[in-house]
């Protein structure tokens, strides 16, 4: 048995009015799905959805990112190799955009020990050295990628997993500088 009270009545006729005025509104905000096509132009027009108001939202990008299959690194690869590879895909999306690296807004970076039956897994204080050796590592290799004193703001974040075999992946936004690079 339900019970009707006015909070009910009211409840309902506010949802109904909230999705009858938000509905327009929503969609009018829905963008066009991108039409499918292959080849470079399909590829570039990819890329320049991610770019509003002269700023690239560059998706997650990891050290495999790029890179063909045959030439993927493993999660058993040193660390460091992972974070080269990470931060060479990054620059080569800036550039394709028409970002550099100093253009760079915001970067957020996600790390992950490696998940391996041939490495065991650390857990307690073992973990947290892991993890803190990963950042220091990072940071060794991070800063050769700007120019002094203009690194970007970023949030630093040790995870549980990273999809594609990547112990690292970075995501974040970049200022447009240039008109973005044709698709080789």
């Amino acid at each position: 048995m339900q019970i009707n009270t006015p909070r009910r009545y009211f409840n309902k006729i506010a949802m109904m009015v909230a999705a009858a005025s938000g509905a327009p509104r929503l969609l009018a905000q829905t963008p066009a799905p991108a039409k499918s096509s292959t080849g470079a132009k399909g590829d570039q027009a990819r890329r320049n959805d991610r770019v509003h108001d002269g700023i690239y939202y560059f998706p997650g990008i990891g050290s495999n990112s790029g890179y063909p299959r045959e030439d993927h690194i493993l999660v058993t690869d040193p660390f460091e190799k992972h974070v080269t590879r990470t931060m060479d895909a990054l620059k080569k999306s800036l550039e394709r955009a028409g970002c550099t690296m100093d253009s760079i807004l915001h970067l957020e970076v996600f790390t992950c020990l490696p998940h391996s039956d041939k490495i065991p897994m650390p857990t307690g204080k073992a973990k947290f050295d892991a993890q803190t050796a990963q950042y220091q590592a990072l940071n060794k290799i991070y800063g050769t990628y700007f120019s002094p004193d203009r690194a970007p703001s970023r949030a630093y974040m040790a995870v549980d997993w990273i999809p594609g075999d990547s112990l690292v992946e970075v995501v974040g936004s970049a200022r447009v500088v240039t008109s973005p690079a044709p698709h080789a």
